[in-house]
């Protein structure tokens, strides 16, 4: 009878709140985005060389969002959570 109790009485608790995965998710969306900026510049001809490779958005922004993006998924991971107690 005793442990029964205690069964029910511990609660399932997520580890992260829902403003953490909302940080999460924006997160990963910045990473995504900067990869998908990364991408392209290449030539069909391998015999042709094509100086969009060394874009702007490819040099230096994509890299920036990318690291924006790591930093945003480390401040979700370290996020308070509110310290509201439901007892």
């Amino acid at each position: 009878m005793g442990e029964k109790k205690r069964k029910e009485e511990v609660k399932a608790e997520f580890v992260f709140e829902r403003k953490n995965y909302k940080f999460m998710l924006i997160g990963i969306a910045f990473i995504a985005f900067g990869f998908i900026l990364m991408t392209g510049g290449g030539s069909d001809d391998p015999n042709v060389f094509n100086p969009a490779i060394y874009n702007w958005q490819r040099i230096r922004l994509a890299p920036a969002l990318v690291l924006l993006g790591f930093a945003i998924e480390v401040y979700a991971i370290l996020l308070k959570p509110d310290s509201k107690k439901d007892n």
